[in-house]
C-alpha cells in the first residue's frame, strides 16, 4: 500500500509564518498556489521515477512543494527558504528531533540492516542510527505511524524517530542500498565460485535510479561508489585492503573521511573493474600503475586519475577526481587579490620567458596552470604541454604524457616540442638540470615557458634552479616571475561566528597592538563538524625585476632576495593568509596551519 502523505502545506506553511520565516503576503501566497505546485511536482515525479522507483514515491512533500517557490526569507539578506528549513521548522511545530542527514556519518549495515529498500521508498523512512538498544528512523512525514508501528511489531525494535527532508531520504535510499544490494550479491556470487574478473571494457555510469538486478553486480557497486563521490565533492577516493576488510575513504576540502568499509573477498574484483576502466594491466599486482578514466556527472565531463600501488594487504587504488569547473577557472576567481592578479596577468601576456609555480603537492598549481593556459587559449596560439601524467584532456592544448620506461621524459620532449613550431610550453615539472636547461633554450628562442618547482616559497625558487646548475645570467635572460601557492579551507558560512584575537596570537602574527576580529565555523551539518567548506588559493607573487638582476650572481644567498623582493613589493604567504582571516574568509588556525 502507498504511503500516504499527511502533512498539509496549510501546516508547513504556518510553521514558517509562526517564525517569522515567511512574511504574511508570502504566506497567503503559499496557500493559494501551494497545492497547484505540488500536483505539477507530483506528476513530473511519476513521469520521471515511476519505471525506476516502482511507483512508491509519487507524493510530493509539503517542504519540497514550498521550497519550489524560491522564496527569500524576510531579513535575511536574500537567503532562500531550503527544504531543509521547511523540514526543521514542521519538526519544531510537531514537537519531533529534526535531523540534517550526513550520509558520511552513517553506518552501510545500520542503514540496510532493519528495513528492505522497498519498504524505505514507500514510507520514506531509514535507519540512521542503532545506540543503547534503540533504533533512530529518519522520517520525511512524522504522522505516517503505521509504518513505524508495523516495523516495531514485526522486527521487535524499540524506535525512536527524527524528522528528516525526503530528498535527504531519497538519496539515502539510493545510494546505500544500492550499493549494499551490489556488495551483498557480488558476494553471494563469489562464494558460489562465479568468475568476476572477466568484466566489459565499455564504461557508461549509469544514473543511480538506472541500475538494475541484471547488471553485473561489482559493475554496480563501482558505479554507486563514483556517484557517491561525485555527490559528496570528493578530490579524491581511498580503496585500502587491510587484513580483514577493505576501507573506502573520500578526502573533502583536504580532509579524509571513512565511508565505507566492504568485506575483504571483494577488494579484488573491485579493483580489477576500476583498473579495467582505466585501461591498465588487470594481472600485474606487483608494481604501481596508473590509468585515467573519463565518464560523465551531471550533464558534464569528469576526468578521474587512478594509481594503484602494492601494500601489505594489496593493491590500494586512489582515484583523483578532475572537476573541469575547478580545474580550469576565470583567473580572477581562483584566489588572486587585484594587485597579485594584474602582475601576474602581466607575466602571462608576455611573449617570451619563464613563468614558474610553485608549492607541495596538492596546492593548486595544476589548476592555476590549466586557469592560465585556458586564458591564453585561442586558434592562433599553438600551446602543448609535458605533463606527468596528463592531468585533464583538453582540446585545445596538444598534451603530451611522459613515459620514462621507454624514455619519454621531460628533457626529450621538450626538445621535440621546439620543433612543433610552439608558442606556449608548458612542462608538468622542472625535476632535473637537462630538463631546466631546456626550458631556459626554449625561452631564449621565443617561447612562453610555464612550470613548477617544488618550493616552500618564490624566492626560493631561485636558489633552487642554481642549485640545477642554471647559470644566474640565464635566470636573469630568461624568468619573469615566480608564483607560490597554497590551499587555505574557507569558514563554513552556515556556522560562522566572531571572535577576537588573543594577544598570544596578536603577537605570533607579528601584527600591531590592538584587537582584532577574526571568524571561525562552530562546526555544523552542512560542514559535517569541520566549521570549513570548500577552499581558496592564496598566492605569492614575485616579479623579476631589475632591482633582482642587479643582485644575481652564482653565489647569491637567500635571505638577499628575499630583502630586495620585499623591498619591491613582495607580498608572501604569510601577509595573504592573515588578510583572508581578517576578512572573514578563513580562521587563525588556518593560516598557522597551511604558513607555517
Amino acid at each position: 500500500m502507498k504511503a500516504k502523505n499527511t502533512l498539509t502545506i496549510e501546516f508547513a506553511a504556518g510553521a514558517l509564518l509562526k517564525r517569522g520565516l515567511v512574511s504574511a503576503e508570502q504566506f497567503n501566497d503559499i496557500i493559494l498556489k501551494g497545492e497547484k505546485q505540488r500536483e505539477r511536482l507530483q506528476r513530473y515525479q511519476e513521469a520521471t521515477y515511476s519505471r525506476r522507483l516502482h511507483r512508491v514515491t509519487y507524493f510530493v512533500s509539503p517542504a519540497e512543494a514550498v521550497s519550489s517557490f524560491n522564496i527569500e526569507m524576510p531579513g535575511k539578506n536574500g537567503r532562500l527558504l531550503t527544504e531543509d528549513i521547511i523540514t526543521e521548522a514542521i519538526a519544531d511545530e510537531v514537537g519531533i528531533e529534526y535531523r540534517k542527514i550526513d550520509p558520511l556519518k552513517l553506518d552501510l549495515d545500520v542503514v540496510t540492516k532493519y528495513v528492505p529498500r522497498l519498504f524505505a521508498l514507500r514510507h520514506l523512512i531509514i535507519p540512521i542510527d542503532d545506540k543503547n538498544g534503540s533504533v533512530v528512523m529518519a522520517v520525511a512525514d512524522p504522522f505516517n505511524l503505521e509504518a513505524v508501528e508495523s516495523l516495531q511489531k514485526a522486527k521487535g525494535l524499540k524506535i525512536r524517530l527524527v524528522l528528516s527532508s525526503k530528498t535527504d531520504i531519497m538519496k539515502i535510499v539510493r545510494e546505500f542500498f544500492g550499493f549494499h544490494a551490489s556488495l551483498s550479491a557480488a558476494e553471494a556470487e563469489m562464494k558460489a565460485g562465479i568468475e568476476l574478473g572477466n568484466l566489459e571494457q565499455y564504461f557508461k555510469l549509469k544514473l543511480p535510479g538506472e541500475v538494475d538486478a541484471t547488471d553485473r553486480h561489482i559493475v554496480n557497486a563501482v558505479d554507486y561508489l563514483l556517484h557517491y563521490a561525485f555527490e559528496q565533492r570528493a578530490s579524491d577516493i581511498h580503496i585500502e585492503p587491510k587484513r580483514e576488510k577493505s576501507f573506502v575513504r573520500f578526502r573533502i576540502d583536504g580532509a579524509l573521511h571513512y565511508i565505507h568499509t566492504i568485506p575483504r573477498s571483494l577488494h579484488p574484483p573491485i579493483v580489477s573493474r576500476i583498473k579495467t576502466l582505466s585501461r591498465i594491466d588487470i594481472a600485474e599486482k606487483r608494481r604501481p600503475q596508473d590509468g585515467r578514466i573519463k565518464t560523465s556527472h551531471k550533464g558534464k565531463d569528469i576526468e578521474l586519475r587512478v594509481s594503484t600501488l602494492p601494500v601489505a594487504f594489496g593493491e590500494k587504488v586512489v582515484i583523483r577526481i578532475f572537476d573541469p569547473d575547478i580545474l580550469m577557472q576565470d583567473l580572477d576567481q581562483i584566489g588572486f587579490y587585484p594587485r597579485e592578479y594584474q602582475v601576474y596577468n602581466a607575466f602571462i601576456r608576455k611573449p617570451n620567458g619563464i613563468i614558474l609555480v610553485t608549492g607541495p603537492t596538492g596546492s593548486g598549481k595544476t589548476t592555476t596552470l590549466y586557469s592560465t593556459l585556458k586564458t591564453l587559449s585561442s586558434p592562433d596560439v599553438n600551446i602543448v604541454t609535458i605533463e606527468d601524467p596528463i592531468e585533464m584532456v583538453v582540446e585545445e592544448f596538444n598534451q603530451v604524457g611522459v613515459q620514462p620506461a621507454i624514455g619519454v621524459t621531460f628533457a626529450k620532449v621538450l626538445r621535440t616540442i621546439l620543433r612543433q613550431d610552439p608558442d606556449i610550453i608548458m612542462v608538468g615539472e622542472i625535476r632535473d638540470k637537462e630538463t631546466a636547461e631546456n626550458a631556459v633554450q626554449a625561452a631564449l628562442t621565443g617561447h612562453l615557458v610555464l612550470s613548477t618547482l617544488h618550493t616552500n616559497d618564490a624566492p626560493s625558487s631561485i636558489t633552487r634552479l642554481l642549485d640545477l646548475g642554471i647559470p644566474s645570467f640565464l635566470i636573469s635572460s630568461t624568468l619573469i616571475g615566480i608564483v607560490a601557492q597554497r590551499l587555505i579551507r574557507k569558514i563554513c558560512p552556515f556556522c560562522k561566528k566572531e571572535r577576537a584575537l588573543t594577544e598570544e596570537e596578536v603577537e605570533h602574527l607579528k601584527l600591531g597592538p590592538k584587537e582584532y576580529r577574526v571568524f571561525f565555523g562552530e562546526g555544523c551539518l552542512e560542514c559535517r563538524g569541520t566549521g570549513y567548506r570548500g577552499r581558496t588559493g592564496i598566492f605569492e607573487v614575485m616579479e623579476f625585476t631589475d632591482k633582482l638582476r642587479d643582485v644575481m650572481s652564482d653565489a647569491v644567498e637567500l635571505h638577499r632576495l628575499y630583502e630586495v623582493a620585499r623591498a619591491d613589493g613582495l607580498i608572501n604567504l604569510r601577509q595573504v593568509a592573515i588578510r583572508k582571516m581578517l576578512e572573514g574568509v578563513t580562521t587563525f588556525e588556518e593560516v598557522i596551519a597551511v604558513t607555517g
